[in-house]
């Protein structure tokens, strides 16, 4: 249809009125949500049936009341006459289902539904029973009035007619400006399988950058919200970024598709029992993330379980002495430790092996003995002193400060595992007075909570969505793994796009250490974001990177690259920006760490004032190449490629990540010699 199209307007009209009729709609919900919490506390069976209901119910009215502002649906679905599901019936698409009686048809059908997959997934080679796809186009940051209902377009995919979609085109192609937002509207047949993909299924996206890796993973953490919510209210799921800023950009995502309340966190957040006050030389950190580490660590715990020197239990119970010898203690924990429960269990497991063996002794004189007599003899001190004697209780900090301020422990604990040089690089220079008062670096962090988990094993997630998982050490998956030992993950990530030290290169070595060696590993290589003059000069860094990655291709024609070779960088970028801040979109200047503070103040000399990357809603923000993984811009000021190269060992992955983050378009201000 075109705008000047009798029909296009005439159903324009009919859109704009249902819409009309699904927000009265929505806001009776939100009422009729809030009086339920009154009246469900009140017909409550039980003070403890009122508190769970009350609180289920004012969730619910909660999320109805903060849901973002916005279109309340995006497409519609038209099936044909002769479809056995739902032959001539028609479904409007959104955010969540609207329904102006619980028991009537919903006036919108929530985009997780079954039916709503063939919006996704039909095509004219096969419709799926759908006989017109409408898609409708809203005007951008507009805050869901029936005004801002521009355009519609439909698909016959009943007479075989599937041209390409002008208004996802546009959708994917609209600026930048603010935090991300959800792709409900145009997502991809590749990217709704992996949406869709089942509870129990662990999956890992490899994606190329601008391909919808991450916004995948939030997608799927609503769809499994939406088709398991008792299984994941009582066992959680988590989203796991990279770093703050990353958070802070997607956190609109899931309360736009009304799942709000979803744990979103990092992994130091996350394993964290101290705040991170101090720093490791790059070389300590390599050793303390290194899968090494696990062992050393097992062996420094097991090695305060000791049997040397243990003389008879004696437990004395009214006029009797009642005993376990020497020989049978030592075996009793010989025994436990061959199990390899964790630490506190097998303490426990001696313990109330030692009361099985003291009831058996007390019975064959006296019979039965009550529960009580095994509660105090569990709890006796002569009992209570030799398993602390024998398996002491401990906390992790004791452990890792005995470990790192004691050279012959650690060098018992390393023996065959790590070399001289490696264990003097762990050992503290100044040990503390006491682990209460130690400076825990981040990857120390790391190592508490392998510890923690040797110890006690941690409470686990239904499901956890881990993103830029490329740049895990092995023991920061070991840390993932154990939360997700009896959930699944949505692995994200791109090899090409590792830039710590101890990125992966392959990602069934990378799924081995997350604890799942057979999750299926899908490349995602068409891009959305990225145009394609942008994605071809990116590529051109792959040979470099000494990873297996397909080349990413992009569906975007438009966009603009431009190479700026300057005599002076500083004045060539002021001048970029300054052209980029005329047009439309967000823009990033992006440089090497150690140069942001120079290109800062010379576009504030010059009267451009940029914000840093913390504030997303800026217009320009000026950010250093380690911290824009994970962000997008309209335009990008990429700064002297060649200087983040040199900053790091892995300085050419971190050009590849900065090269991607343009959305339309392109700078390179450079003086030296590019790199590709």
């Amino acid at each position: 249809m075109t705008s000047s199209d009798p029909a296009l307007t005439e159903s324009l009209h009919a859109e704009r009125a249902y819409h009309d009729t699904c927000r009265a709609a929505l806001a009776a919900m939100a009422d009729g949500a809030a009086e339920q919490v009154v009246v469900g506390e009140d017909v409550s069976a039980s003070g403890a049936d009122a508190e769970v209901l009350g609180r289920r119910l004012r969730s619910q009215a909660k999320a109805l009341r903060e849901l973002p502002p916005g279109p309340l649906f995006f497409g519609r679905l038209d099936f044909a006459d002769g479809d056995p599901a739902h032959g001539g019936q028609s479904y409007h698409l959104g955010r969540l289902r609207i329904t102006e009686d619980p028991a009537a048809p919903p006036l919108v059908v929530d985009w997780r539904a079954p039916v709503s997959r063939a919006f996704y997934q039909a095509s004219a080679a096969d419709p799926r029973g759908v006989a017109v796809r409408r898609r409708f186009g809203w005007a951008p940051g507009g805050r869901g009035d029936s005004a801002g209902l521009t355009g519609l377009e439909d698909e016959h995919l009943g007479r075989g007619e599937s041209p390409g979609s002008a208004l996802v085109a546009r959708e994917i192609e609209r600026p930048r400006v603010g935090p991300m937002r959800d792709i409900v509207a145009t997502i991809q047949p590749e990217q709704d399988d992996l949406v869709r993909a089942a509870l129990t299924d662990s999956v890992c996206v490899q994606g190329a950058p601008g391909t919808g890796k991450t916004a995948v993973g939030l997608h799927r953490a609503a769809y499994l919200l939406y088709t398991h919510p008792r299984r994941l209210q009582r066992s959680g799921l988590l989203i796991l970024g990279p770093n703050r800023t990353f958070l802070r950009y997607i956190a609109e995502v899931l309360p736009s598709l009304g799942e709000a309340g979803v744990r979103q966190s990092t992994l130091l957040e996350e394993i964290a029992r101290h705040p991170a006050t101090g720093t490791d030389p790059a070389p300590t950190a390599a050793v303390k993330h290194d899968p090494r580490m696990a062992e050393v660590l097992r062996r420094a715990l097991y090695a305060r379980v000791r049997t040397e020197g243990v003389t008879d239990l004696a437990v004395p119970d009214g006029s009797y002495r009642w005993r376990v010898s020497a020989g049978e203690l030592a075996a009793v924990v010989a025994e436990v430790r061959a199990e390899e429960p964790p630490y506190a269990v097998g303490r426990e497991r001696v313990r109330t092996r030692l009361v099985r063996r003291l009831r058996e002794r007390a019975e064959r004189r006296s019979g039965v003995l009550p529960a009580s007599w095994t509660r105090r003899i569990e709890r006796c001190r002569p009992l209570t002193e030799r398993l602390d004697a024998v398996w002491p209780k401990v906390r992790p900090e004791e452990v890792l400060a005995g470990l790192l301020g004691d050279a012959g422990a650690l060098a018992r604990a390393a023996d065959g595992l790590l070399d001289p040089g490696e264990q003097t690089a762990l050992l503290w220079p100044r040990p503390p007075r006491s682990p209460r008062s130690a400076r825990w670096s981040p990857a120390d962090l790391v190592l508490l909570d392998e510890l923690a988990g040797l110890i006690e094993h941690p409470g686990s997630y239904g499901h956890i969505v881990v993103d830029e998982a490329q740049d895990l050490s092995p023991m920061e998956c070991r840390a993932i793994a154990r939360r997700a030992a009896f959930g699944s993950l949505t692995v994200l990530g791109d090899l090409a796009q590792g830039t710590t030290p101890w990125a992966a290169r392959d990602w069934s070595v990378q799924l081995r250490r997350l604890g799942r060696p057979d999750a299926a590993v899908v490349a995602l290589t068409t891009g959305y974001r990225v145009p394609a003059a942008v994605v071809e000069l990116a590529n051109r860094l792959l040979a470099r990177l000494g990873v297996a990655v397909p080349a990413a291709t992009s569906l975007r024609t438009d966009g603009e690259l431009t190479l700026r070779p300057a005599r002076d960088v500083l004045a060539a970028t002021v001048t970029a920006v300054r052209e980029a801040l005329a047009r439309e979109g967000s823009v990033g200047v992006i440089t090497a760490d150690a140069d942001a503070d120079r290109v800062r103040a010379a576009l504030t000399g010059a009267g451009v004032g940029p914000a840093g990357p913390e504030a997303p809603g800026a217009r320009l923000a000026v950010v250093p190449a380690s911290m824009v993984k994970g962000l997008e811009y309209d335009h990008v000021v990429a700064v002297e490629p060649a200087a983040v190269v040199r900053a790091e060992e892995r300085g050419a992955h971190r050009l590849y990540v900065v090269l991607t983050r343009a959305v339309s378009r392109l700078d390179v201000v450079h003086a030296r010699p590019l790199p590709f």
